[in-house]
């Protein structure tokens, strides 16, 4: 039996499909490449990623873009793009996920500290929203999209609120915040001010110590400081 070719880019050798892969339709002349197991071409996923933003950076509009002309504009086959993504919202994820400042590391064991470096990601989130023309275009088409906003919903919101959550929890646990107040609207608190700034007033400034202050604001609470009351007179003591 005469060997198959290894796949454009990728170098990999088209093997037998995985239990449940839906692999999309060839392109003429081109035979499914489906999958066994073996790692996942860093090579390939690189050069599909790259040809999405080549193409955004280029003008198409996400609505336009089909995994054909992706797959053309990567050198690679579909099937090598399906047997990665399931169909394009998937893909267009990872696109933002590659093009979006990284994912912060967090102990996972601290309070405080880990909910500063969640809210310092967001708000650097914002400012790479601010200079790049093209993660601004991105996000408000995807908006546009509801299968798309779904998906990024789900993988990447979701998982970083969780985050916030289990760290404000752990501040709680470590006696840095009060116990008795519902985590999850401590929570609110603490992320409703970088929202604000970094979506809802995207003119509003983002000052590298935004964060702390957000936190320092929080812990301190909005009540006025009474000044402390003087006897008549002012000498204390006197009746």
């Amino acid at each position: 039996m005469q060997a198959q070719a290894p796949d454009e880019r990728s170098g990999e050798v088209p093997g037998p499909p995985e239990p449940g892969e839906v692999p999309g339709p060839p392109e003429p002349g081109e035979e499914l490449e489906p999958r066994r197991g073996r790692p996942r071409s860093a090579a390939a996923e690189r050069a599909i990623l790259d040809a999405v933003v080549e193409l955004l950076e280029a003008g198409e509009p996400l609505a336009a873009l089909s995994i054909e002309r992706i797959a053309r504009t990567a050198g690679v086959g579909k099937a090598t793009i399906y047997r990665r993504w399931a169909g394009k919202e998937e893909l267009f994820v990872d696109v933002l996920r590659a093009i979006e400042p990284p994912e912060p590391e967090v102990s996972g064991t601290g309070g405080l500290g880990d909910l500063r470096v969640l809210l310092e990601s967001m708000r650097k989130r914002g400012l790479a929203q601010r200079s790049s023309a093209l993660l601004h275009n991105v996000f408000a088409q995807m908006k546009s999209h509801p299968k798309l906003w779904h998906e990024y919903q789900c993988t990447v919101i979701a998982p970083r609120r969780l985050a916030m959550v289990a760290a404000v929890r752990r501040a709680v646990e470590a006696g840095e915040l009060r116990d008795d107040t519902d985590v999850e609207l401590m929570d609110d608190f603490f992320l409703g001010p970088m929202l604000v700034r970094t979506i809802h007033r995207p003119d509003a400034p983002l000052p590298e110590d935004l964060a702390d202050r957000i936190i320092a604001l929080a812990i301190e609470g909005l009540a006025p400081r009474r000044p402390v009351a003087r006897p008549e007179g002012g000498t204390a003591g006197r009746s």
